[in-house]
């Protein structure tokens, strides 16, 4: 059976596993507890009270945060004709069509998002098997199938996120580098939680915000208070 190592056991220890949070306590416990060498991810988990398993109780959209995520995100276009010249100007940094979906075919997946124009779906859409598990297929529901490549992919490369409920209804996604200065991880929280409030499906019942947990990639999770996340930072 495996054992966290020293580091993690370490930081833990600075953290009540039973006490709620507010996001600015939660955000700065994070990054106090940051003890690896490269600068980590700050993600955020939130369980919903919702049941994936009924397409009306789906959350799924995407949100641009407004520091990024401090990743450099490779954005790969399925376009043709003036399409592919207004995907290159706009920045991005694979632009294509079946030949792309060949490479696709073979193995290869070295990018991050697939942005398609409605025109390329009936090329993009046999790849389904292939990038709809991967989380990476183009959908219209996330901004990524459009004709608009130059706002699109200019978002995308600004910081826009996508997400999406798991099976147990959770959203899990970044917000920032460790780096990041509290204030600009904070607004990057609070705008994340602001979109999933709004993607609240009619169809859910009950309390909606179930849990919200902040961490760094290698360190313990801390609970926020679900009332305080959903505050918006007023």
């Amino acid at each position: 059976m495996s054992s966290h190592g020293k580091r993690y056991r370490e930081a833990r220890q600075q953290i009540d596993r039973e006490q709620y949070y507010t996001p600015e306590e939660a955000l700065e416990l994070v990054k106090k507890n940051s003890r690896a060498a490269f600068d980590e991810t700050v993600e955020l988990a939130v369980r919903l009270g919702v049941n994936p398993k009924h397409a009306d109780q789906q959350v799924r959209g995407s949100v641009v945060l407004p520091h990024g995520t401090g990743k450099s995100i490779r954005v790969l276009v399925f376009a043709k004709g003036e399409k592919i010249r207004e995907a290159e100007a706009a920045g991005a940094d694979l632009v294509g069509g079946e030949e792309l979906a060949e490479k696709i075919r073979g193995g290869w997946l070295d990018f991050d998002i697939a942005v398609a124009t409605p025109d390329m779906m009936g090329t993009v859409g046999k790849l389904g098997r292939i990038l709809g598990p991967r989380g990476l297929m183009p959908n219209p529901k996330s901004g990524t199938i459009t004709f608009d490549l130059q706002r699109t992919i200019e978002e995308i490369k600004a910081g826009k996120v996508e997400f999406r409920t798991e099976k147990a209804g959770n959203i899990h996604l970044p917000i920032g580098k460790i780096s990041f200065a509290p204030e600009k991880l904070l607004q990057n929280f609070y705008t994340v939680m602001e979109a999933l409030i709004k993607a609240k499906p009619p169809a859910a019942k009950g309390q909606y915000v179930r849990t919200v947990t902040v961490s760094s990639t290698m360190g313990p999770g801390v609970k926020v208070s679900p009332q305080k996340a959903a505050a918006f930072g007023k």
